[in-house]
């Protein structure tokens, strides 16, 4: 069926034990998602409401109609640069364009069957990039953790290098206690959960939060605060506006809403692998990017972000007991309700802890021992991970994910190539060819003939025999257009010689593609033969 949401078969034996598991988990990872959504949103330029809107919508439609039965969506942290620099080059306006072009891409993708291509990026690409992005997540979060008197960030890196070193002299002491203090509470309580499994449910972040909201309010620190920045946020539901859509600016919005959407599916389908290992199950990808295409589509007419799964609150929605889509739709009801209720309170929450959180899921977020572990790799593959990493800090993730995989194809290509080989048939084993010697001539050809091997046929023709040349493709497993097309010239140069040529096993897809290229119609029928032994009888009778 090209459209199912799981949530049609989540609910097989279900019963109040499970529902209670879920509603305590979607609230439990509601209030995970709250100090996550504003940091998510704050760093990329935007409003805090923004990013709890976004958790509301999105997440809800995530969960409603994904193919995972736990994932839960939302803002992503490896959204904050795309989306950082093109509110910083677009506006907010056309980030919504974009976001709602990004959607239509996802929904495309799912309803075309694309989801399993996703899997086929290399791991070295997605570590590269995703390690950049946790630098340029810590590298947008100094400005607050130090409190330093910075108007604007600036999305370029070596100009925000420039701005922080312009302003390394405006550290904020007040600020930068809450910041470290929020990131202590944040490690300490983890190790508590961790090594004596205490308050298992209630995560740090939050913890770090209110602590730092209520030192902030009760001594009326002097730091930023979501009050004195954005004036708070509304305790009001989020409403619908018609997006301003012309041709004119969308065409510019293609790249960016390009980049988005494959950034949305391979987070989003990372995420799911990951919940299908803990909770034993399987996902179905491409509902999943239908249903991610479609939060992104309705959530900017509700002022969202760009949407996606969530790594960390899925986690935390499995550890807490969630099973069905249900707690994915109860975490953004919580939401929903502390946007309408709690919304007040948030105006004192200090910037600077928002900050030590965001430091905290950057550092989480990247894959550090794998740099640790590069010297055990290949050199194609060390390459691929530093150029991706490199670039997508220092120029811009689009143009890292083109170098790297252009990187990864080209490593791919070579040592496909390289385990195609070509080599003449034992003597010993057929030791009739020794009577025949520059009469005769038998090669095995092992591997995959394709653009990258064809200098395997190429060879032959330099040496070529008197009478009869025999080819064994019986091990050749893979042929392209090309190397159809090099078997082909091969033959008419045989032809054109007066030499027999002798096709031994050829069999499975080199056969399918030898008929469709209408290569056998272009040979003698009794020029083929199963294997090299029968061809090698036929051309000495003969």
């Amino acid at each position: 069926m090209l459209f199912h949401p799981r949530i049609f078969d989540s609910f097989k034996g279900y019963n109040r034990t499970l529902l209670i598991k879920d509603v305590l988990a979607g609230i439990t990872v509601g209030i995970v998602a709250l100090p996550l959504a504003m940091a998510f949103a704050i760093a990329s330029g935007l409003k805090p409401e923004t990013g709890i809107f976004t958790a509301i919508v999105a997440g809800g439609l995530i969960s409603l109609l994904g193919g995972s039965r736990v994932q839960i969506g939302g803002p992503a942290g490896a959204f904050i640069v795309i989306v950082y620099g093109i509110v910083e080059h677009y506006g907010v306006a056309n980030l919504l364009v974009a976001t709602a072009m990004s959607g239509v891409f996802l929904l495309l993708m799912g309803i075309f069957r694309l989801g399993t291509l996703v899997r086929f990026i290399p791991v070295a690409v997605i570590i590269g990039f995703t390690n950049g992005i946790a630098v340029l997540i810590g590298l947008s979060q100094i400005k607050d953790f130090f409190g330093l008197s910075i108007d604007k960030m600036p999305a370029e890196f070596f100009q925000a290098i420039q701005a922080l070193y312009q302003a390394a002299d405006t550290v904020n002491p007040t600020a930068l206690a809450i910041a470290c203090g929020s990131l202590a509470i944040i490690i300490v309580w983890k190790l508590i959960q961790r090594h004596l499994g205490w308050f298992s449910h209630l995560p740090g972040t939050v913890v770090a939060m209110v602590a730092a909201t209520i030192i902030t309010s009760l001594l009326n620190l002097p730091i930023d605060t979501i009050g004195t920045r954005f004036g708070g946020i509304p305790s009001s539901l989020p409403h619908l506006e018609w997006l301003p859509i012309s041709w004119s600016t969308a065409q510019f919005m293609i790249a960016p809403a390009l980049t988005l959407a494959l950034l949305g599916a391979i987070e989003s389908l990372l995420c799911a692998r990951i919940a299908d290992g803990l909770i034993h199950d399987r996902h179905e990808s491409n509902q999943e990017l239908m249903a991610q295409g479609i939060a992104n589509i309705v959530s900017p007419f509700f002022g969202g972000m760009p949407a996606t799964g969530t790594i960390a609150r899925t986690v935390t929605n499995i550890e807490s007991g969630g099973t069905t889509p249900l707690a994915g739709i109860v975490h953004s009801l919580t939401l929903l309700l502390v946007i309408l209720f709690a919304a007040p309170l948030a105006k004192n929450i200090p910037l600077a802890s928002l900050a030590a959180i965001l430091m905290y899921v950057a550092w989480n977020m990247g894959e550090w021992k794998k740099f640790v572990d590069l010297k055990q790799f290949r050199l194609p593959y060390r390459l691929t991970i530093l150029s991706v990493f490199i670039l997508t800090v220092v120029l811009d993730l689009t143009v890292a994910v083109q170098v790297g995989l252009l990187s990864a194809f080209i490593t791919f290509i070579y040592r496909i190539s390289s385990l195609s080989r070509c080599e003449p048939a034992d003597p010993n084993l057929f030791p009739e060819l020794n009577q025949h010697r520059g009469q005769i001539d038998a090669y095995r050809i092992y591997g995959a003939i394709f653009f990258g091997a064809v200098k395997l046929l190429e060879k032959i023709e330099e040496n070529l025999p008197s009478r009869t040349l025999i080819l064994d493709l019986k091990n050749v497993i893979y042929i392209d257009t090309s190397g159809m097309e090099t078997l082909a010239e091969l033959t008419h140069l045989c032809k054109i010689r007066n030499i027999t040529l002798i096709i031994c096993g050829l069999d499975h897809q080199p056969y399918e593609m030898a008929q469709r290229s209408a290569y056998l119609e272009s040979i003698k029928p009794d020029c083929l033969y199963p294997d090299l032994s029968s061809g090698i009888a036929a051309a000495i009778a003969n």
